[in-house]
């Protein structure tokens, strides 16, 4: 049996053994005696809000790992600061999360309330992680049965965000450090940053290394695009792709393009400089479907990350504020 082949059993035995690792209170039917159509209703919200504003994609991708990573899946990064309280969406690691994002969730729970045996019912953390799945199904992406029951979380603090998301010049170290807390293994982290497959940002995160390369691998054509694109003096608020071959769309290009040097971030590219994760990178790559179950259950995974229960959470009326 050639490496290729030995690999993709690896892989696909334990994605088998992740999917089968579930918190006791999350499962995909939690809702049907409460809220039969939960999931149709938020769908509609996210279809009406992305035909408003085609950037509620990858915004409202972006916002779910940015909640995940921070204290758990419990809707905290939809808190809206006070006098009294900074509140995690106003570190500076997610003021640049897209308004439309947060505004998704909000019309979804306005919708939802507006259902009389749906009101206050569902977790703002559930309507997140509904959301998601449907930008990626939309684009393109796994349709993957999402578990639900999170409660919502009780705190919500700028400083509890300092040191738990990853950036785009971490090494390969840093990466994996940020996932392991969260229980999540090197092939989620390879799997996961295909989200950069929709992904978008701002030229000031790439700066480093189209203009400081300090050795790192990069194609020199792509990088030339860049320059064009991300001119030392360009506006803050110019957007660019993050995938240069097929931007927009859900697939495993993202992959193929670490392969030529053409990562966006210093972080991306080094899941192909690296020994230890170049393999699953060449894996997914060339099978465009396992990327998507790949994809898929890493997604589920990160959902059970800091799960709230009834006893440190609750159903928040308002999403953006606590009860």
């Amino acid at each position: 049996m050639d490496a290729n082949k030995t690999n993709l059993l690896v892989l696909l035995f334990s994605l088998f053994l992740t999917i089968n690792l579930s918190s006791a209170q999350l499962r995909p039917n939690f809702y049907a005696g409460s809220c039969p159509n939960v999931e149709q209703i938020v769908k509609d919200a996210v279809l009406l809000k992305i035909k408003q504003a085609s950037i509620t994609v990858p915004a409202l991708l972006r916002l779910y790992f940015h909640d995940c990573f921070v204290n758990g899946c419990d809707a905290s990064v939809m808190i809206a600061s006070t006098n009294a309280n900074k509140a995690e969406k106003d570190h500076p690691d997610n003021l640049s999360l897209g308004g439309d994002a947060f505004d998704t969730i909000v019309k979804a729970k306005q919708a939802l309330d507006a259902v009389p045996n749906c009101r206050n019912k569902v977790s703002c953390a559930d309507i997140i992680t509904i959301a998601t799945r449907d930008v990626i199904t939309i684009v393109g992406g796994p349709n993957y049965e999402v578990e639900l029951g999170r409660f919502d979380g009780l705190s919500s603090t700028a400083a509890s965000v300092e040191g738990t998301l990853p950036q785009p010049t971490d090494n390969f170290d840093k990466l994996t450090s940020y996932f392991a807390k969260n229980g999540l293994s090197v092939d989620d982290m390879v799997a996961l940053s295909g989200a950069h497959t929709i992904g978008v940002s701002h030229c000031s995160n790439v700066f480093e290394r189209i203009y400081d390369v300090k050795g790192e691998m990069i194609n020199a054509t792509y990088q030339a695009q860049l320059k064009e694109s991300c001119p030392r003096d360009v506006d803050p608020r110019v957007v660019v792709f993050i995938d240069p071959t097929t931007p927009g769309k859900f697939d495993n290009v993202y992959y193929k393009n670490l392969q030529q040097g053409k990562g966006f971030f210093k972080s991306d590219q080094v899941l192909f400089s690296d020994r230890r994760s170049s393999p699953v990178v060449n894996l997914l790559a060339s099978h465009g479907q396992l990327f998507s179950q790949a994809f898929a259950n890493s997604m589920i995974k990160l959902g059970r990350v800091g799960v709230k229960t009834a006893l440190n959470g609750n159903i928040r009326r308002n999403c953006e504020a606590f009860n």
